[in-house]
């Protein structure tokens, strides 16, 4: 009797990294299309000032928290809102590329979905930015607030936003440090399987405190910011085979072979 076992089949390979160069090209390009854009918004210093007040009446009608009271926590110390005023500056871009970096070289497939809804995320807030200019709450005198940053240091801003020449202070609905934060926790959950990994979660919620503690941001700004995301993720879906779990799911569900006899004799 002759006996032969047929080879096992070949695990599912996991996506291939898409091309480094072609990568960086294309999200230096559309982080360069989205700073260009921006600038489009300025010189309507006073349809921004409208569009606050009724930003504000709005949160009012909706009775939101008033922003003063995140303001006023920060403010029981200047270590504290110094360094909300930091995290502001300097958290915002380096957390989003180093997740994308990650992405790109752990989970392939993640990052390329991530980078897509991030793209529609931004694309979204610059429509939104072109046709609802609007000045944040420290440059609202019925709000009452602080400019934190030019206060207390350090800040991104000019002091005179009509003559900025670094940001357009007049875009800030929706609010993308809160949505790029929410994403980053989002897909950082959905790429990793430790039970600890809700804790990402933090990273927005900080966000949050801080772009409404250091008056940089409205409530409604974030609430619009994190419903543009969700939009996005409920047409961008996710693969369901990705890179950690495709070898694993191919091997799990391939049942071991039973030997096949060839010219088994009587």
């Amino acid at each position: 009797m002759e006996c032969r076992t047929e080879p096992a089949k070949e695990p599912a390979t996991a996506m291939a990294r898409p091309p480094l160069v072609r990568e960086f090209l294309l999200v230096a390009g559309l982080f360069l299309v989205y700073k260009f854009g921006r600038t489009l918004a300025d010189g309507h210093t006073a349809e921004a000032f409208r569009n606050a007040h009724h930003v504000w009446d709005w949160e009012r009608a909706l009775d939101l928290p008033d922003e003063g009271s995140v303001q006023s926590a920060l403010l029981h110390g200047d270590t504290l809102v110094h360094v909300a005023n930091v995290y502001y500056a300097t958290v915002h871009f380096p957390a989003t590329a180093t997740f994308l970096v990650w992405l790109y070289l752990r989970r392939p497939a993640h990052y390329v979905w991530a980078r897509r809804v991030l793209a529609a995320l931004t694309a979204a807030a610059l429509v939104l930015h072109l046709a609802f200019p609007l000045a944040p709450p420290r440059m609202l005198d019925v709000a009452g607030l602080v400019d934190t940053g030019q206060v207390y240091g350090p800040t991104v801003y000019s002091a005179t936003p009509t003559t900025d020449t670094m940001a357009n202070q007049f875009a800030a609905m929706p609010s993308l440090h809160f949505g790029w934060a929410l994403m980053v926790a989002v897909g950082l959950i959905a790429a990793t399987r430790s039970r600890w990994r809700l804790l990402w979660l933090l990273h927005p919620l900080v966000t949050l405190v801080v772009i409404v503690g250091t008056a940089n941001h409205y409530w409604l700004d974030a609430i619009v910011a994190g419903t543009l995301l969700a939009v996005a993720l409920a047409v961008i879906q996710l693969p369901h085979r990705t890179a950690t779990t495709a070898g694993q799911h191919a091997k799990a569900l391939v049942p071991a072979e039973e030997p096949v006899l060839v010219g088994a004799g009587r």
